[in-house]
Order: structure tokens, then C-alpha cells, then sequence
């Protein structure tokens, strides 16, 4: 009897130990668990930190790319406008120029006179703006003609091509007048050289003084 409760006793002890041991386990796994789950929840924060830097990342060199194809348009519009303004026409040169000044007065009021200016050079050339012009008067002064209100045209001449601009001013028929004009000084648009004319023969009296007398911009004659 004393020895079936000895072994019941030793049955009892067994089983708790048994249980105790189950338990131990249940707890040992329920940490793994979580830390499993944590440790997922980590990698899984870290891929999207990774994601969201390498698109960002991805975005600054594409930016930097379309930032360098800018500067490449750029450099190959500035390089289209230094060929451009390669091909551009120099200034007539007055050396190259045949200029000659003629009596074009439309009527008996109204004094103009033309002076054509002629490209004999070899290469095509820009006579556009106005020409710098005095009057020089029978006492040996010369005097500088105002410009007129009129906006230059563009004008090129080709070898052989020919351009024009006239002076203007009211014509004096009292026989009074104090201008005595002998010479016409021209310097062509943007040159320092200067030609010197005659006065148009039959061209009328000015009236007023050289300061009412007005030059205008070149223009083509074609």
C-alpha cells in the first residue's frame, strides 16, 4: 500500500514536471514570435527607408540629367547664334563705295537732294543706318546735318547693288538766301571715312539755315 503511494506520489511529480516543462515552451516560442514579428516589422521599415531613398535618389539624377541636356540646348543655341552671327554682312566700307550726289527736287518748294551710294567691292556688305553728313559752305565752315524722323530699313548691298538717302529742306526762292553751299561730306553708315562731293549744280537755295536741313536713313533702290 505504502509503495502504491509512493509510486502514485512519483506518477503526480512526473506530470506536474511534464506540464511545467510544456509551459516553459509555449512561453519560449511566444517570445521567438514576437520577435520574429519585430524583427519583419524592421526589415520591412528599412525596405521602405531604402525604397523611398533610392526614388529620391533616382529623381536628383534624372534632375541632374535634364539639367545637363539644358545646358547642352543651351550651348548648342549660343553656337547656332555665333554661326549665325558669322554669316552676318559686314559694314560697306567707304573705299568699296562709288558715291554721287544728284538734284531730285520733286518740285519748286521743296529742296532734295540724292546721294546713291554703289557697292564695287567683291563681297556683299550692310549700308543700313544713317550716314554721317556736314555741308561745307563758300567761307570754308562746315556744318553737321540733323538726322530726320524716320527708323532706318535694312540694306544690303550685293557687289554691284546700290543704296540711297537724301537731304531735305525747304527751298528759298526770295534770292536772300545766307547759305552758300559748295561740298557735301559724306561718311557711310558705321565708317569713319570720309568722301567729299560737290554741291548739285541747279539744286535750289536753302532756306533758313544748314540746321533746317535734314538727312534720312539708306534704303535700296530695287
Amino acid at each position: 500500500m505504502q509503495k502504491t503511494r509512493i509510486t502514485a506520489l512519483a506518477a503526480v511529480s512526473l506530470a506536474a514536471a511534464l506540464s511545467l516543462t510544456a509551459c516553459g515552451g509555449d512561453d519560449s516560442g511566444t517570445d521567438t514570435s514576437s520577435q520574429g514579428s519585430s524583427s519583419a516589422n524592421s526589415s520591412s521599415s528599412n525596405g521602405d527607408a531604402k525604397s523611398e531613398g533610392g526614388s529620391g535618389s533616382g529623381s536628383s539624377e534624372a534632375g541632374n540629367k535634364q539639367s545637363g541636356s539644358g545646358e547642352d540646348v543651351k550651348g548648342e543655341a549660343a553656337a547656332g547664334g555665333a554661326k549665325k552671327s558669322g554669316t552676318k554682312s559686314t559694314f560697306c566700307k567707304t573705299e568699296d563705295l562709288a558715291i554721287d550726289a544728284q538734284d531730285a527736287a520733286p518740285d519748286e518748294n521743296t529742296g532734295r537732294i540724292d546721294i546713291t551710294m554703289i557697292n564695287r567691292g567683291s563681297t556683299t556688305c550692310s549700308a543700313t543706318g544713317f550716314a554721317g553728313v556736314d555741308i561745307k559752305d563758300e567761307d570754308n565752315t562746315s556744318n553737321p546735318i540733323e538726322r530726320g524722323q524716320a527708323q532706318p530699313r535694312v540694306t544690303t548691298l550685293k557687289p554691284g547693288d546700290a543704296a540711297v538717302f537724301n537731304l531735305a529742306y525747304d527751298i528759298d526762292d526770295s534770292g536772300k538766301s545766307l547759305a552758300s553751299p559748295t561740298h557735301i561730306l559724306v561718311t557711310p553708315p558705321n565708317e569713319t571715312h570720309t568722301v567729299t562731293l560737290d554741291w548739285p549744280a541747279g539744286a535750289g537755295d536753302i532756306k533758313g539755315a544748314y540746321t533746317d536741313v535734314q538727312v534720312y536713313p539708306t534704303h535700296t533702290t530695287k
